[in-house]
């Protein structure tokens, strides 16, 4: 049986949304203090802010540090490319020309809440991923979903833990 699916070059994106019981603006600044982000997420274990910023704005970097069981640790710079309060903010990593991945939350006043959502896209410039990519080419289809999964999963991980401290 062959694998199907997409491969990295197709730019795979997923995206989960949840309602939160609680006020756009809450939620905002919840999601926009990306320094919140490492106690929410297995993977990522630190951001800093450089180039003396302090809080998103377009243009503005940060650098994520992350672990995970198979690819090891790594370090990726991350340039906000969308930052329109109180509606998205969204950043890519490494090249924004050409970046590795693009992360994007949107936010939206819903049934006297918050719907949020967290989109991602894989590629398509080179990461942590296609090394295992280039080590089993016949694979890259199975890889790629499976580590889509894993982002999908993260990423409903992720949304609770925002979802339980907008609630509390």
């Amino acid at each position: 049986m062959e694998w199907t699916g997409a491969r990295y070059a197709d730019k795979p994106t997923v995206e989960v949304a949840t309602w939160i019981n609680a006020p756009l603006e809450r939620v905002w600044t919840l999601v926009s203090d990306v320094s919140l982000m490492p106690a929410m997420s297995e993977e990522l274990q630190s951001v800093t802010w450089l180039d003396g910023a302090t809080e998103p704005a377009v243009g503005a970097r940060f650098v994520g540090r992350s672990r995970h069981e198979a690819y090891g640790e790594w370090e990726t710079t991350s340039h906000v490319i969308e930052y329109e309060p109180p509606r998205v903010f969204a950043w890519a990593v490494q090249d924004p020309a050409h970046p590795s991945a693009v992360w994007r939350y949107r936010f939206a006043p819903k049934d006297g809440g918050t719907e949020l959502s967290q989109w991602m896209q894989m590629g398509p410039g080179r990461s942590g991923l296609s090394f295992a990519i280039d080590a089993m080419p016949e694979k890259e289809q199975k890889i790629v979903f499976v580590r889509m999964r894993e982002f999908e999963r993260n990423i409903a991980v992720t949304l609770e833990h925002i979802k339980k401290l907008a609630e509390a």
